[in-house]
C-alpha cells in the first residue's frame, strides 16, 4: 500500500449530487469539450461540443442539428439566426417525423439541460480512455451507504477488478475532483482521498456502476464498484481546526462586542507619598475637588497606608473631610428651603388659577340663566353648554390638585408632632429592659381596652332598660358610645403599635442571643485549638528530648534527673501544708518547662546562660520570656543552681542542673 500525489486534474463541469443527469466522459480521454464554437439561441446558452473523430455533421443537412436542438427543447435554428424546422411546437418538444435523437450518445458531448427534482435519476453507460462503466439496475434500491463523518474527503471504493491500477482509478474518479492520495490495497478495493468536500459526492454517484477494462471478459478485468463514506484521521482533523478556528473568531467576536458594551473602567487610584499626600490635602479643602479627594482618601485607607509616622497627616486630612459636614448640612437646608419656597409659589399660583377657573364657571352660570339664555341661538346654547362643562371639569381636576397638597401638609404636619426624638443605640441589656417595659405597658393597654369594653356593655344594657326616657338623655348616650368607640380605636391602634415594637425587640434580642451563643462557640473552638496546640508541642518537646539524648548512659541519666525533679515537685506538693504552704511548680506548663531545662541543662554539664536556655524555649513556644523561665529557676533551688564562671570581662552568670545532688539533700 502506497501513496501518490494527483493535481492538474479535469472536473466535472457539473455537480452529479446536485443534479440529476447522467456522467459524459469523452472518448478521447481528454477534457470535456473540443475546439467546436458553441451555438447561441434565442432562449438561452447551451454549449455543444461535438469530437470529429467519432461522428461528423454536415451543416448543409439541417435535420440531424435540428434533431439534437429538439431534444435539447430548444426551438431548431441555424447559425444565421433562421428557424430551420417552421413546424416546431414548443409545448410537445417534439417534431413531427424527426425520430428523437439521444444527445448523450458516445463522441456527442452536450451538457443536459437541468432536471427537476421529481423526475428519476437516469444512469447511462460511461466510455472512458482504458474502461467501460455500465449502469445499475434503475428498479434496484440505491445503494447503501454510513452516516457522513465530519469534514469527510475520503471515500472507500470497493469492486474493484482484480487488474484495477492506480492509473484507472486515476482516470474514473479523477473527473469527479482533485485528488490528493489514493491507498490502494492489495484486495479489491481502494480509499481515495479529495482536496474539496464536495467532490465526494461526486463519487458517491458512481456506486453501483460495473466497470469493464477495454473490451475484455475475463473475471478479473470487470467488477461492481461500491462507493461509500471513508473515515479518516486526516479528515476529522482539518475539520476539528477549521471548528476550532470558527469558535476562536466567535470567541474573538464576542469579546469585542463584550468590550464595547462593558463601561469604562474608573481612572487608577495613585499611591500614597508625601507629595501625594500634600496634594490631596489642599484638594480636600476645596469644595469642588472635594467628592474625588475623599474617594482617594478612602482608598489609601483601605489599603492600608496609614502608620505611625503619616497617622498625622491621616488625621489632618480626615479633619478636613469632617469640616465639610457643616457646608452640606447648610447646602442641604438651603435647598430644602428653596423646594420649600418653590412649593408655596406653586400653590399661591395654583390657588390663584383655580380662582380664576371659578370666575370663568361663574360666568357660564351667569350666562345660563333665563335672562340672557333666550337671548342666544341653538347653536350658541350648544356651544355655552360645552364650554361651560370642559370650564367645570377643568375646575375640578384642579382643585382636587390643590385639595391634596394641603392634605400631605397637614399629614407632615401631624407626622413632625408625633416624632420622637432619635433612639441612641443601647446594648443587650437596655434591649431587655425595654422588651420587658413593652410586655408591661401592652399588658396594662390590655386591661384598659378590657375595661372600656365592659362599660360600652353596660351602657348598652342600661340603655335598653331605660328606653323610654327623654330624646335628651339617648342624645348623651349616643355621645358618650361614641367617644367610648374612638377611644377604643385609639387604643387598639396603640397596642397594634405596641405590639410591632415589642416584635421588633424580641427579634433583636433572639439575634443578640445567637451572636452571643456563635462567640461562646468559637471561644469553646478556641479553648480546644489551643489544648491540641499545646498536646502538639508536648509531642514536640520529647521528640526533641529523644533527639538530644546523647546515647543510652546520658538517655538514663535524663530520666532519673526528670523521675527526681518530679518527685521532688510532687514531694513539695503532697508534704505537710505546714512547711511548703505553696509549692513551687504552679502548673502543668511549669512542670513541662522544668522537665525540658533538666534535660537541655544535663546535656550542657558546664551549664548554660538563661539567655541560651531561653532561646532554646522560643523555638519550642515563642511566648516564653526570660524572666518567667528565671523566676521558675530560682524557685527551685534543690534543682538548678546558680554559678559565676570566667574572670574579668568574661564573667557570666550560668545555671546548671544539680538534682542528683539535690535529691539526696532533700
Amino acid at each position: 500500500m502506497f501513496l501518490l500525489q494527483y493535481t492538474g486534474l479535469n472536473s466535472l463541469s457539473f455537480d452529479p449530487a446536485g443534479n440529476n443527469d447522467p456522467l459524459q466522459f469523452s472518448s478521447s480521454g481528454g477534457p470535456l469539450g473540443t475546439e467546436c464554437p458553441p451555438l447561441e439561441s434565442t432562449e438561452g446558452i447551451c454549449n455543444m461540443t461535438m469530437d470529429s473523430n467519432s461522428m461528423t455533421m454536415p451543416m448543409s443537412d439541417p435535420n440531424p442539428w435540428a434533431t439534437a436542438m429538439n431534444n435539447l427543447g430548444m426551438p431548431p435554428i441555424g447559425i444565421t439566426g433562421q428557424q430551420l424546422m417552421p413546424e416546431f411546437d414548443p409545448s410537445l418538444g417534439m417534431m413531427a417525423g424527426i425520430n428523437p435523437l439521444n444527445p448523450m450518445m458516445p463522441g456527442l458531448g452536450m451538457g443536459p439541460p437541468p432536471l427537476s427534482q421529481d423526475v428519476p435519476v437516469i444512469k447511462e453507460i460511461i466510455h472512458c480512455k482504458s474502461c467501460t462503466l455500465f449502469p445499475p439496475n434503475p428498479n434496484l434500491p440505491p445503494p447503501a451507504t454510513r452516516d457522513r463523518p465530519p469534514g469527510c474527503k475520503t471515500v472507500f471504493v470497493g469492486g474493484l477488478p482484480e487488474n484495477a491500477t492506480e492509473q484507472l482509478i486515476m482516470e474514473v474518479f479523477g473527473q469527479c475532483g482533485d485528488i490528493t492520495a489514493i491507498r490502494k490495497s492489495k484486495k479489491n478495493f481502494c480509499h481515495i482521498r479529495f482536496a474539496e468536500e464536495f467532490t465526494v459526492d461526486k463519487a458517491l454517484f458512481l456506486s453501483g456502476y460495473r466497470i469493464r477494462l477495454g473490451s475484455s471478459t475475463d473475471k478479473k478485468d470487470t467488477g461492481r464498484l461500491h462507493v461509500d463514506f471513508a473515515q479518516a484521521r486526516d479528515d476529522l482533523y482539518e475539520w476539528e481546526c477549521r471548528q476550532r478556528m470558527f469558535a476562536r473568531e466567535e470567541r474573538h467576536r464576542r469579546k469585542i462586542e463584550e468590550d464595547l458594551l462593558r463601561p469604562p473602567s474608573p481612572p487608577p487610584i495613585v499611591h500614597y507619598s508625601e507629595h501625594e499626600c500634600s496634594q490631596l490635602g489642599d484638594k480636600i479643602k476645596d469644595d469642588g475637588k472635594f467628592p474625588e479627594a475623599v474617594r482617594v482618601l478612602l482608598t489609601w485607607l483601605e489599603r492600608g497606608e496609614v502608620n505611625r509616622r503619616n497617622a498625622n497627616n491621616f488625621y489632618s486630612m480626615i479633619q478636613s473631610s469632617n469640616g465639610h459636614i457643616r457646608r452640606l448640612t447648610g447646602e442641604k437646608s438651603q435647598h430644602e428651603k428653596e423646594v420649600e419656597e418653590a412649593k408655596e409659589k406653586f400653590k399661591t399660583a395654583l390657588a390663584g388659577i383655580v380662582g380664576q377657573f371659578e370666575q370663568i364657571v361663574s360666568v357660564f352660570q351667569a350666562a345660563s340663566k333665563q335672562k340672557a339664555w333666550d337671548h342666544f341661538s341653538k347653536a350658541q346654547r350648544k356651544n355655552l353648554d360645552m364650554w361651560r362643562k370642559q370650564a367645570e371639569e377643568i375646575r375640578n381636576m384642579h382643585s382636587e390638585q390643590l385639595m391634596g397638597i394641603r392634605r400631605e401638609e397637614e399629614m407632615e404636619m401631624s407626622d413632625d408632632d408625633m416624632e420622637d426624638s432619635p433612639d441612641s443605640k443601647d446594648s443587650e441589656d437596655s434591649g431587655v429592659s425595654q422588651a420587658e417595659a413593652l410586655k408591661e405597658e401592652n399588658d396594662s393597654l390590655r386591661c384598659q381596652l378590657d375595661a372600656y369594653r365592659n362599660e360600652v356593655e353596660l351602657l348598652k344594657q342600661e340603655q335598653g332598660k331605660n328606653h323610654p326616657m327623654s330624646s335628651e338623655e339617648d342624645t348623651t348616650h349616643s355621645q358618650q358610645l361614641s367617644f367610648l368607640q374612638q377611644a377604643l380605636q385609639g387604643m387598639q391602634k396603640q397596642l397594634l403599635k405596641m405590639r410591632d415594637e415589642l416584635k421588633l425587640r424580641e427579634t433583636e434580642l433572639e439575634k443578640s442571643l445567637e451572636d452571643k451563643q456563635q462567640l461562646n462557640n468559637q471561644v469553646q473552638n478556641l479553648k480546644e485549638g489551643l489544648q491540641n496546640l499545646q498536646n502538639t508541642h508536648a509531642m514536640e518537646l520529647e521528640q526533641l528530648k529523644q533527639d538530644d539524648r546523647g546515647g543510652e548512659e546520658s538517655a538514663n541519666q535524663t530520666s532519673e534527673a526528670t523521675v527526681s525533679t518530679v518527685v521532688s515537685c510532687s514531694q513539695e506538693k503532697d508534704g505537710p501544708t505546714e512547711k511548703s504552704p505553696q509549692s513551687p511548680v504552679h502548673s502543668e506548663r511549669e512542670a513541662l518547662l522544668v522537665g525540658i531545662i533538666s534535660t537541655f541543662l544535663h546535656v550542657h554539664p558546664f551549664g548554660a546562660s538563661i539567655e541560651y536556655i531561653c532561646s532554646y524555649l522560643q523555638r519550642l513556644d515563642t511566648k516564653i520570656n526570660t524572666g518567667e523561665v528565671e523566676a521558675l529557676l530560682s524557685r527551685l533551688p534543690c534543682t538548678f543552681r546558680q554559678e559565676l564562671t570566667g574572670v574579668g570581662a568574661s564573667l557570666e552568670k550560668r545555671w546548671n542542673f544539680c538534682g542528683f545532688q539535690g535529691i539526696k539533700s532533700t
